[in-house]
């Protein structure tokens, strides 16, 4: 890998460690402020490679569908959120599919390990990025959050994945 990949690799790395932390902090307004004005937010139900548009997933999030759901969650009455969650990702397997000059895929692994009044839980997620450079920085186009998980029944996902 070149010298520019590599510095490519580590500013995408960055960026998905600081969303990871952004979640974990439930700080939902500058976590919003990733996003693309057209950016979509995915997570699937029963397999991965299903069609949003024809089959049910567990979120399928235009940009103003995130900006209610981040609503949502700061009216406080997500009482399943009462008292919020605490969260913690490890990032790992940060891998650069396709890059051009201002857009690029991405995959990467994480577990979320999630502690709230029900008990703990762990996730374990395969998450694919479309990140777009716009005005010098760095933006999610488009998240895909596959659950390990999705094909059996989810007892309460009230947080951002």
């Amino acid at each position: 890998m070149t010298v520019e990949g590599l510095l490519r690799l580590n500013e995408v790395t960055q960026f998905i460690y600081r969303e990871a932390r952004l979640q974990d902090d439930h700080a939902y307004a500058d976590w919003e402020a990733l996003w693309t004005d057209d950016g979509v937010y995915w997570v699937p139900a029963n397999g991965e490679d299903i069609d949003p548009e024809t089959q049910m997933s567990i979120i399928y999030d235009n940009r103003s569908r995130i900006a209610l759901r981040i609503g949502q969650l700061h009216t406080g009455k997500r009482h399943t959120q009462l008292p919020r969650s605490r969260l913690r990702r490890v990032v790992s397997n940060v891998e650069m599919i396709e890059a051009g000059d201002d857009e690029m895929r991405v995959r990467a692994n994480a577990m979320i390990f999630e502690a709230n009044s029900r008990g703990e839980t762990v996730w374990a997620t395969r998450n694919e990025y479309t990140l777009r450079r716009l005005e010098g920085a760095l933006r999610m186009a488009r998240k895909k959050v596959v659950l390990a998980n999705n094909d059996s029944a989810l007892y309460s996902l009230s947080f951002l994945v």
